[in-house]
C-alpha cells in the first residue's frame, strides 16, 4: 500500500451526475432490473442485467463491484462511464468526515431518462446494446492502487481508500469484448467523473475493435483547468502505475498530467476517431471544485475556451458544444432533448455524431442563460 500525504488541490474530476433523473432499483445479486413492463420493440431489451465480476474489481471502501448491461443491437454498442466524485485527501475520503464521491454500489441504479430513455422516439441510442459502468473507487475510473491516507490526528488511525477503478474497468471491457464481438459502431461516454477518462477508454477500445467506427464523447468535466503544478491527485490514485504501458500514452508525465491530455493522447494514436466535449458555460459543479481547490470566482468559459484550443493545437479530431448557463452534464437529464446553443439543439448534435457524420463546434450565443433553444 502506498502512503499519501494529504493534499490540498485541484481536483481533476470529481462530480456526481446530480439531477440525472429517476433510476430504478438494482437488485442485490446477479439478475435482472426491470425498467418497463412493456416494450414497443421486441428485439430491444428493457431489463439492465447485473453483472458481479469479482476477481481484482473493488469499490473504494472493499465492497464488491458491479456493472450493468442492456441487450439491444449487437452492431450499436455504447459504453457509457458514470460520474460520481473523486477523493484524493483524507479529508474528502475519509466516509466519516467530508467525502465528496460515490464509497460504493449499495444503491446501484441504471438511468432512465436522457440517453436511457427507451420510451422516447428522438432517443439515439434507443436501440443500442449498452454497457453502463458505475463508479465507485475515488478516482475517476484510473486509478491502480490501495492508498492508505494517514490520520489528520494523533489518535485518528490511517484510512485505506482501494483506488481500483482501472482493474473496475477492465472487468467491464473483459465482459464486452467477451459477450459483444462484432460491434459496426461503438460510441463511448461518460458524465462529469465518467466524462474525463473517456477518450482513454475509447482509445483502448478502438484498438480492440479495430474494424468498428468508434466515436468519443465527454460530458460535463472540460473546465478543469490546471493552475497548480503541486495538486496531482492522480498520484494519490496510483494512475502512472499502468497509463504509460498503454498504448499511445507513453508520453504522459505525472508532473504535467491533465485531463486534456488524456484527449491529446488518444486523439492523436486514433486520428480518424472523432473525439467532442459537451460542457455549460458556468456549470455550478466544477466551480464549486474549482473553489474547493483554492480557485475561486474562476469564469469557467474561460477555462473551456483555454483548454479547447489546449487540446486543438495538438489534435484536429476534436470538437466541442458550450451550451448556457450552470447546469451539470446533460447525458443522462431530461434536458438532452431540450438543451441547444446558436440553434442548435445538443441531442442533435449528439445523434450525428453517434452516426458518425461530421460536427461542428457549437458555442452559446447568451452563455449566461440556461441552455434551452436559442435564435443566432
Amino acid at each position: 500500500m502506498r502512503k499519501w500525504k494529504t493534499i490540498v488541490g485541484f481536483a481533476i474530476a470529481l462530480l456526481t451526475c446530480g439531477g440525472c433523473g429517476s433510476l430504478p432499483k438494482s437488485s442485490s445479486s446477479a439478475g435482472a432490473v426491470a425498467m418497463n413492463e412493456s416494450a414497443p420493440n421486441k428485439n430491444i431489451s428493457r431489463i439492465w442485467q447485473e453483472v458481479l465480476p469479482g476477481g481484482e474489481s473493488l469499490c473504494s471502501d472493499g465492497s464488491a463491484y458491479k456493472f450493468l448491461t442492456r441487450e439491444g443491437d449487437p452492431k450499436k454498442l455504447l459504453v457509457y462511464l458514470q460520474g460520481g466524485g473523486a477523493c484524493w485527501f483524507r479529508g474528502n475520503c475519509d466516509p466519516a468526515m467530508r467525502p465528496t464521491y460515490n464509497i460504493n454500489l449499495e444503491q446501484l441504479r441504471g438511468y432512465q431518462t436522457g440517453i436511457f430513455n427507451l420510451d422516447n422516439p428522438s432517443n439515439p441510442f434507443k436501440d443500442h446494446t449498452v454497457v453502463f459502468a458505475p463508479y465507485c473507487s475515488g478516482d475517476v475510473h484510473i486509478g491502480s492502487s490501495d492508498t492508505e491516507y494517514p490520520g489528520l490526528e494523533p489518535d485518528q488511525p490511517p484510512l485505506t481508500i482501494y483506488h481500483r477503478g482501472r482493474a473496475n474497468m477492465q472487468t467491464v471491457l473483459d465482459w464486452t469484448y467477451a459477450n459483444v464481438t462484432e460491434p459496426e459502431t461503438i460510441f463511448v461516454t461518460g458524465s462529469s467523473a465518467g466524462a474525463i477518462p473517456s477518450p482513454f477508454y475509447a482509445s483502448l477500445i478502438a484498438d480492440h475493435y479495430t474494424d468498428a467506427t468508434v466515436t468519443q464523447l465527454g460530458d460535463g468535466a472540460g473546465g478543469y483547468r490546471r493552475m497548480n503544478s503541486d495538486a496531482r491527485p492522480h498520484e494519490a490514485w496510483g494512475t502512472f502505475r499502468f497509463i504509460t504501458n498503454e498504448a499511445g500514452f507513453d508520453g504522459l508525465d505525472s508532473d504535467t498530467m491533465n485531463y486534456e491530455s488524456l484527449y491529446i493522447a488518444a486523439a492523436q494514436r486514433h486520428p480518424n476517431i472523432q473525439f467532442a466535449e459537451y460542457d455549460a458555460a458556468q456549470d455550478s459543479v466544477q466551480k464549486s471544485f474549482l473553489a474547493l481547490s483554492g480557485q475561486q470566482d474562476i469564469d469557467l468559459l474561460d477555462a473551456l475556451t483555454a483548454n479547447h484550443a489546449d487540446i486543438r493545437a495538438q489534435a484536429d479530431n476534436f470538437r466541442s458544444f458550450i451550451t448556457g448557463g450552470e447546469s451539470h452534464t446533460v447525458l443522462a437529464r431530461p434536458e438532452f432533448y431540450t438543451f441547444a446553443a446558436d440553434g442548435t439543439s445538443i441531442r442533435d448534435w449528439v445523434a450525428a455524431l453517434a452516426k458518425s457524420e461530421e460536427v461542428e463546434d457549437v458555442r452559446c450565443l447568451n452563455c449566461d442563460q440556461d441552455g434551452y433553444v436559442e435564435q443566432p
